[in-house]
């Protein structure tokens, strides 16, 4: 049995402390990363990352190693918080602080301004869809995650995987499809 596994079986059995520490510790840079490309907000990250992490330790008792490895498991539990955190709309509008910004330039700072906004509209758009592909979603694009390791994540079959997405594609296109040719 590897470290990781008999960390788990500790805090299981327990409530070891200092194990949870060292498993949220071995996933939390990973996690945190995850939560930031989604929220492109480094506190409502931190805030995300945070509940995550108390979530997974409250549920770690119904944790199977058997049915799937952690670190799908955890982000199973990561991808389900940040879309309760998205629902809630905690991240709809979050203060932007100007003087923080480092833009060389106008024209830059307004692309920058542009493109968060899209991305802003994007994710509130894919919010209207199943939940399914709104998982699919966030770990294709957030955690950058392939089409096998999906299925795994949410276990359903890759092509279940790749028709969602591809579908979601479509439908994205269809919707924002002014946006697009206006940007050529």
């Amino acid at each position: 049995m590897d470290e990781e596994h008999r960390l788990i079986r500790r805090i299981q059995k327990t409530g070891s402390a200092a194990d949870a520490d060292t498993l949220i510790r071995k996933y939390y840079d990973e996690i945190y990363v995850y939560a930031y490309r989604q929220t492109s907000d480094k506190e409502t990250a931190m805030d995300l990352t945070q509940d995550i992490f108390v979530s997974v330790l409250k549920s770690i008792g119904r944790y199977d190693g058997s049915l799937s490895s952690f670190r799908t498991w955890l982000y199973r539990v990561a991808t389900n918080k940040a879309i309760d955190r998205l629902r809630s709309r905690q991240i709809k509008n979050v203060p932007l602080d100007v003087d923080a910004l480092d833009a060389p330039d106008e024209s830059a700072f307004a692309r920058q301004m542009e493109i968060r906004d899209m991305t802003r509209r994007l994710q509130s758009y894919v919010g209207t869809m199943d939940t399914d592909t709104q998982q699919i979603f966030r770990l294709k694009f957030f955690g950058e995650y392939t089409f096998s390791q999906i299925a795994e994540v949410l276990s359903i079959p890759e092509s279940t995987v790749k028709t969602k997405y591809y579908r979601m594609l479509k439908s994205i296109k269809k919707e924002f499809d002014d946006e697009y040719t206006d940007a050529r």
